[in-house]
């Protein structure tokens, strides 16, 4: 009998739930006295690719999102197609917003230099524009507010999961005021790095309930790829 992986790995990223050999992406299963569920409720049309083709619907093969440009190499499951599409929608209303940054990266301070450069970085070789605190906040101005400005002029909000960012939430830092605010807003797309969703449901079920990307099931470059594709008008 094939086993789960969801102990190991959780079942919240749309790949992940995919991924499991015994699972295979099902919309709701419960694991370990919890349960995994994916967060959109609506049904969104998934276009399929490939000469053999997966059945609209399934979470495993391939699939082509309506945002993907003609030649990308960008590859999605059927399931991370049907939880991004829902942040696509909202990234084309908010288009004709003046002067948006794409991205808004959420990140705990003692990633700055680490994981979120990382991914700032890479958004940016993909013509992501990105507000991030290190270069976005001057020394003498207040943090928080600056923060405020971010987020009211960014058109999603990345919000990267470590274990350093959930030890900042959990002690309810300028991190997880930042969190509160982008869950306000629905607009939110979890990275998942070095921890589990499991560990993330710990500090945050509101958060560990959405559907992400993690960097345990694809490079960072391939997920930076992922947001590009995303956000691009």
């Amino acid at each position: 009998m094939a086993q789960c992986t969801a102990p190991r790995y959780g079942h919240r990223t749309a790949s992940g739930r995919a991924n499991c050999p015994a699972c295979g992406g099902g919309g709701y299963r419960s694991f370990g006295g919890y349960a995994s569920y994916s967060t959109p409720s609506r049904s969104y049309p998934v276009t399929s690719s490939g000469g053999g083709g997966i059945s609209s619907g399934s979470s495993r093969g391939s699939a082509r999102p309506r945002w993907s440009r003609a030649g990308s190499s960008v590859v999605y499951t059927p399931a991370e197609v049907r939880s991004l599409t829902p942040i696509r929608e909202s990234v084309e209303r908010r288009s004709s917003l003046p002067d948006l940054r794409d991205v808004f990266l959420c990140h705990a301070w003692d990633d700055r230099k680490d994981a979120a450069k990382e991914l700032h970085d890479l958004l940016e070789s993909n013509n992501v524009t990105v507000w991030f605190s290190e270069k976005d906040v001057l020394l003498g101005t207040s943090l928080l507010r600056e923060i405020d400005k971010g987020l009211a002029k960014s058109r999603v909000g990345i919000v990267l999961v470590t274990p350093s960012l959930l030890k900042r939430i959990s002690a309810e830092g300028i991190a997880e005021k930042e969190l509160s605010a982008l869950l306000a807003r629905d607009l939110l797309v979890p990275v998942v790095h070095n921890t589990t969703y499991e560990a993330l449901r710990d500090v945050s079920p509101l958060l560990g309930s959405r559907s992400g990307l993690s960097t345990a099931e694809e490079s960072m470059a391939d997920i930076a790829a992922k947001l590009a594709e995303l956000v691009a008008l």
